[in-house]
């Protein structure tokens, strides 16, 4: 058996070497030249410490002088409390490591694998085999080691409505944890955590980050020991005696996708985009123009004024529409009907198929909305199953907009969500659902046992079989919003909704910061209505069209009230979104650092065209911003860039405009990248759009 693995793929090297029956993990970054296994990783021996040198390992276990967190956590009844495992197996190749780890006297066995693809996204998976009576596991970690050099952590933190809000910090000695415990990934997850250099900004500079494919309870941790030694992990989070494991169970720990980069924020966005992108799942479909019917008429159905909707939808180019909540049972409010998944005579006394044959007739997709994990007290399923929820014996719940969480561990009300929703599915010609999760679990029990790990593993098994059943459906996973975009759902849905807030001043840095981990194309983006809904701005019909260009673009406004002009409008943006969005959805997102902080410079990257947004967010304290530079052009080719207006001209305050805005100019990468254009003043809450094409 070898004591070494050198794995190198994509520009990322991983090295491992066996010691004293350990699996220690000595390098994690940028690819190297040179011989590791003639290279000395031991350090000195301080005083005051232990007399030899300690390799714990990726076990970090107490029983080889690990004093930090440990991987694993748990107990046999108050015994096997402790662990020591060694290396049994041991394989790789140029671009991937199995193993496998024995503890003889804590009857434990762990099967792990590490994988790096071209793009140097690195795959891992433990599974944990229980060899003799009951084992009750509290935690079983991932941890990858950080450079010296990663001296600043950085995550995001939210609210319903303010998702991914950036928060950087200097890495000091203990250990900084981001947990959700709502029993979704929640508004306030960070989808992954990111170590990085002081210097690293969004071109340049090291950054290492891991992301957690899971959808349940999640812990990430950055740690710095007394030694200086910094890690970083993640892990599911089980309640107690959630994971009891009987001989011969065993627990598979959700994937980690962990990424290193040395070419800043966005190349670590790059890594993670194109690993997603190389899914063989991945959708192959362009991506449709949707309108959602939510902000529109909220609980306010009806067959007539849809199809007013409809109609001008078909004019500007919409090609899905989607009826969102308040079609079936007593749903006129959020107070009563949910879980109730049978179409309403009140409001549609024909039954949905008439609709849906009148989308298709013009040409456009007819979508639903659901929220198959939750229902109402005031409704038929609650009176006939109130045993079908979650909770912990005879309490109920505290609800959360007036709703419960259905039980999908309980595999008749697994059948009853199943049967019901793709009964309508199938019936109407539904090619879309949003689906919604619109409340946390607390108290969440099933059996006397802690559910939220069922639940979350039951609605993958959902939505899988759902597309099964109807094949050829997409799903788009709405929760409130953003609460739940990870990379466990990702692999079972085609869209998120990225925040239930259309302000577009407030939608620049919830897309610019989800888009870290996700690629554009799977981020729901909507023109919505002004006065927004959600914050009572009044925003320039030309902001939020370019705010909601670079996603997966759409529409959620009542389109009726608008003027002749603004349909106008809204039919000129539309074809451009579709002139653009296979650049926006396969090209590289790039987002400058642009030196004045009260603007934005961002766009995507394309072989033979680009596309910029330039947004200002707030007043400049000088009245001229810096010129607009370019990252990511061929520096020797020459461009033809421009600006374009899909949705009418920005507000500036400005005698004269630079000469480039009328005329364009032409000029090589090099040019544009360190000199750049002359940027124009915008007023605030407006966006300019600038075309690049190389000739």
């Amino acid at each position: 058996m070898s004591s070494h693995a050198h794995l190198s793929n994509g520009g990322v090297d991983i090295y491992f070497e066996v010691i004293d029956g350990a699996l220690v993990i000595r390098y994690w970054g940028k690819s190297l030249v040179g011989d590791l296994s003639k290279m000395t990783f031991l350090r000195s021996i301080p005083n005051s410490d232990f007399d030899a040198i300690q390799s714990p390992g990726i076990m970090r276990e107490h029983s080889r002088g690990w004093l930090g967190y440990p991987t694993i956590s748990g107990h046999r009844n108050g015994k096997s409390w402790s662990t020591k495992f060694s290396v049994k197996e041991f394989n790789s190749t140029k671009d991937s490591l199995t193993a496998k780890l024995l503890d003889e006297v804590a009857k434990l066995e762990l099967a792990i694998s590490y994988e790096i693809n071209q793009y140097g996204a690195l795959r891992i998976k433990y599974n944990l085999i229980n060899l003799d009576d009951s084992y009750t596991l509290n935690e079983l970690s991932y941890w990858l080691p950080l450079s010296d050099n990663a001296v600043e952590s950085l995550d995001f933190a939210g609210r319903w409505s303010k998702e991914r809000n950036p928060q950087r910090k200097r890495i000091d000695i203990g250990r900084w944890v981001r947990e959700s415990h709502e029993g979704r990934s929640g508004h306030n997850f960070t989808i992954g955590e990111i170590a990085l250099t002081k210097e690293t900004n969004f071109a340049s500079g090291e950054a290492w980050s891991i992301a957690l494919a899971w959808s349940g309870d999640s812990r990430y941790y950055i740690e710095k020991n007394y030694e200086g030694i910094k890690s970083i992990g993640a892990s599911e989070v089980l309640a107690p005696g959630e994971v009891i494991l009987e001989r011969g169970e065993s627990y598979q720990s959700p994937e980690l996708v962990a990424v290193y980069s040395d070419k800043g924020l966005d190349g670590l966005a790059k890594v993670f985009h194109n690993h997603l992108r190389s899914r063989p799942h991945h959708h192959k479909k362009v991506r449709p123009l949707t309108l959602n019917l939510w902000e529109a008429i909220y609980f306010e159905h009806g067959e007539e004024r849809v199809k007013k909707i409809v109609d001008l939808a078909s004019q500007i180019g919409v090609e899905r529409v989607v009826l969102d909540d308040g079609w079936f049972g007593s749903r006129r409010s959020d107070r009563s009907g949910l879980g109730d998944w049978q179409v309403s005579k009140d409001v549609w006394p024909s039954g949905l198929k008439p609709i849906s044959d009148y989308i298709a007739s013009k040409g456009m997709e007819f979508g639903l909305w659901f929220e198959g994990e939750m229902l109402n007290i005031d409704s038929e399923l609650y009176r006939e199953h109130p045993d079908w929820i979650l909770s912990e014996g005879d309490r109920l719940p505290p609800t959360w907009r007036h709703e419960l969480v259905l039980n999908l561990a309980n595999e008749a009300a697994f059948n009853y969500v199943l049967d019901s929703v793709s009964k309508v599915i199938v019936e109407n010609g539904v090619k879309y659902i949003k689906w919604d999760h619109n409340r946390v679990l607390v108290d969440a029990g099933h059996q006397g046992r802690a559910a939220t790990h069922n639940q979350t593993k039951a609605i993958y098994r959902l939505f899988k079989e759902l597309k099964v059943r109807c094949p050829g459906l997409e799903i788009e996973s709405c929760a409130s919003g953003g609460a739940r975009i990870d990379l466990g759902l990702i692999d079972f849905v085609d869209r998120f909704w990225t925040s239930d807030n259309n302000d577009a001043l407030s939608r620049q840095e919830i897309q610019r910061w989800t888009m870290q981990f996700i690629p554009p194309e799977l981020l729901g983006t909507h023109i919505g209505p002004t006065p927004s809904h959600q914050t009572g701005r009044e925003l320039s019909l030309s902001f939020r069209a370019v705010t909601a260009l670079f996603g997966h673009a759409g529409i959620e406004w009542d389109i009726t009230e608008l003027k002749p002009n603004e349909l106008e409008t809204l039919r000129a943006w539309a074809d451009f979104y579709k002139a653009k969005r296979l650049l926006i959805h396969s090209g590289e997102s790039v987002r400058m650092d642009y030196p004045n902080e009260d603007h934005y410079l961002y766009g995507v990257i394309g072989k033979e065209e680009s596309l910029f947004a330039f947004a200002a967010l707030r007043p400049t304290t000088t009245s001229h911003s810096p010129n607009l530079r370019f990252r990511g052009l061929e520096r020797s080719r020459n461009y033809m860039a421009r600006a374009v207006y899909p949705a009418g001209k920005p507000g500036m305050m400005l005698i004269t405009p630079p000469a480039w805005l009328s005329e364009g100019v032409t000029t090589t990468g090099s040019i544009l990248e360190e000199i750049g254009l002359p940027a124009p003043i915008l007023q605030p809450a407006q966006a300019l759009l600038i075309e690049v094409k190389a000739i």
